[in-house]
Parts: structure tokens; sequence; C-alpha cells
């Protein structure tokens, strides 16, 4: 009975060693297969950031080559841009002057210049033009319209080039400068003769007298003289002239305008020329130099009456008394001694004088006036002559 005690006991103890052997093979089955696990599990990572890596390799390489592309499609459209452009300015460009056009419209409308074609005929007036721009510019003369309006003076243009000339007086803009002086000017016209007085460029030329001229102005008015043309009329005295300012300076005669003012005295004047030797009185200012005596004058007629007092020219001669001078006014002047002629009046006393100086002097009597003070006595006199 003790033999078998002891053998239970003993198979218990071994059951309790086998379970026990077998839980620890199976907790280290369970931690080989967890190592495993792990394993596996840091595989997929790898192999997943793997796979990312190269999908983000060939996306770049995909862009990459897409930009290749794109930059090599945009050179070629470049260059293909730039041959049609060549082409186009090439096709575009007028074979007898070389001008481009920005399109075979204007390249057409362009050779009428050369070729003399004028397509479009004013039916007033028979004249005709190249472009219709002209032609429609041309109409406004017939109608009157004047559809520019300056919005600060009220005037109307019938061009729109004279309408943005204008709003330069406004605007004090003057866009156009000379590089040699710094002159600016409002108009490329006034510029383009301007730039001619440096260069000393005449390309207008006299077809009859092959004289030159630097404006195209002054050219039209030279011709004048040999065709005899005078185109301005005066509505008052039917006086005519060649030139417009002429024109404009003698109806001042009949209007009584006086536009030049001086502002030191006062003096009104009709042109501008007697008001600028006027102003010589006052600055004394003499200008005009003899080279052979030196002496100086206010006007450059003075100096020339006085050049020939040095070539002793005497070319007015008086054929009643055959005293001779060298000035016209002086012989004019003289030859009222004998016809009696008295042509300045007095306009308060009726008195009359041959010479203006004369008058002058008189009118003194009535307005009272005594411009000439004496240095000795610092009187106030009317006369120069009765001065101490």
């Amino acid at each position: 009975m003790v033999f078998i005690k002891e053998e239970s006991e003993d198979m218990k103890i071994e059951e309790a060693f086998t379970v026990k052997h077998e839980d620890t093979e199976e907790q280290t089955k369970m931690a080989v297969k967890h190592e495993d696990t792990e394993e596996q599990t840091d595989l997929l990572s790898l192999k997943e950031e793997r796979q990312e890596s190269d999908e983000i390799e060939e996306k770049d390489q995909y862009v990459e080559r897409s930009n290749s592309i794109t930059r090599k499609k945009s050179i070629k459209t470049k260059k293909t841009s730039s041959r049609k452009r060549a082409q186009n300015t090439k096709s575009n460009t007028c074979h007898q002057c070389v001008k481009s056009c920005c399109g075979k419209k204007v390249l057409d409308e362009h050779m009428r210049i050369h070729i003399g074609e004028k397509p479009f005929t004013c039916p007033q007036c028979g004249k005709n033009f190249c472009h219709k721009g002209n032609f429609i510019s041309h109409m406004r003369i017939h109608t009157g319209e004047k559809p520019f309006t300056c919005q600060q003076c009220g005037k109307n243009f019938r061009h729109k080039g004279n309408f943005i000339s204008h709003m330069r007086i406004h605007t004090g803009e003057k866009p156009f400068t000379c590089q040699q002086c710094g002159k600016n000017f409002r108009h490329k016209g006034n510029f383009i003769s301007h730039m001619r007085i440096h260069t000393g460029e005449k390309p207008f030329t006299c077809q009859q007298c092959a004289k030159s001229f630097s404006q195209s102005g002054h050219l039209i008015t030279h011709t004048r003289i040999h065709t005899g043309e005078k185109p301005f009329t005066c509505q008052q005295c039917g006086k005519h002239f060649t030139q417009k300012w002429s024109f404009l300076k003698h109806m001042r005669i009949h209007t009584g305008e006086k536009p030049f003012t001086c502002q030191q005295c006062g003096k009104h004047f009709t042109q501008k020329w007697s008001f600028l030797k006027h102003t010589r009185i006052h600055t004394g200012e003499k200008p005009f130099t003899c080279d052979q005596c030196g002496k100086s004058f206010a006007l450059k007629e003075t100096l020339n009456s006085h050049m020939k007092n040095h070539l002793g020219e005497n070319g007015y001669i008086c054929d009643q008394c055959g005293k001779s001078f060298s000035h016209k006014v002086s012989f004019k002047t003289h030859m009222r001694v004998h016809t009696g002629e008295k042509p300045y009046a007095c306009s308060q006393c009726v008195k009359s004088f041959s010479h203006n100086g004369n008058l002058t002097k008189h009118m003194r009597i009535h307005t009272g006036e005594k411009p000439y003070n004496c240095k000795l006595c610092h009187g106030i006199q009317p006369y120069k002559n009765i001065l101490h």
C-alpha cells in the first residue's frame, strides 16, 4: 500500500512536471510566434515605405519628364512665333521705302502713297485722298462739323490731333525737348522745324529759283513772289496781301487794336516789332554796332542808315535844289519844304507840322508835360534845347 501511494505521488509529480514543461514550451512557441509577427510587421512597414519611396520617385520622374516636354514645346512655340513674326514683318514691309506695317491692310493703304492711288473722292470739291481717315477729316470742312470740344475753354476742333495739341496749352505740357539746347515744344512739327536750326537742313526747295527753306510754310510764301498770288484780302479797303501776318497787321489799322502794351509806361502798340523797339528806350539796349567806328544803335535800320555815311552813299537827291541824302526818311522830310506838306496836325488847336517831332514838342503846351530835368538847377523843362 505504501508502494502504491509513493507511485501515485511520483505520478502526480511527473504529471505536474509534464504540464509545467508543456506550459513552458507553449509559452516559448507563443514568444517565437510573437517575434515572428513583429518581424513580419517590420518587413511590411519597410515594404510600404519602399513602395511609397518608389511611387514618389516615379512621380518626380514623371513631373520632370512633363516639365522637360513642356519646356521643349515652349521653346519650339517661341521659335515658331519668332519665325512667324519675322515672316509677317518681312511680308508686311514696303519694298520701296522699307517701312514696316502692322498688317497687310495697313501695308496696302501705305502702298497707295507710292503708286499714287487715291480712291476716296470728295463729292463737293473733287479732291482725292489715299486714306479714308483723311477723307473723313476733309469732309468736315464742308459740313462744318467740329466733334472735338475742349472742356476748359469750349473751343471746337475738326481733328483729334489738333484737339490734343490744344489741350497742352491748358496743361502746360511740352513733351518734345531739344537735346542740344534744352528748348521744349508743345507740338512735334515745331520741334522738327526747330531741329533744322541745329542741323542746317533746308529740305524745301523752290523749283523756279532753287532757293531752299527750312519750313514748308516759308516756301509757300516765297513761291507767291513768282506767281504774284496775294490770297489775303482786306474786306474794308480791298488791299491784298501775300502773307497772313501782313494781313492781320493791316486789319489793326481798321479795328484800332493795339495788343502790345509796355509794362513800364503803359504805351500801346499795333505791331510787335514796334513794341520791342520801344522797350529799348527803357532798357537802353543797343544791340546793333557799327564795325567801323564802334557806335551802337537801338534799331537795325538806324545802323544801316549810319553805314551809308562810311560808304559815302547819297542815293536820294532832291530834283528841286540838288541836295542829296543818304536816308530815305530824311529825303522825304526835306521834300516837304518844297511841297509845303504838313501831315502832322494837332488835335487840340488844329496847328499842323511837317515833322512828327515838332508835333510832339507842340503837344507839351497842351499837356504841360516837362520830360527834361536840368542837372545844374534841377529844374524841369518841356524842351531839351532850353536846358542850362
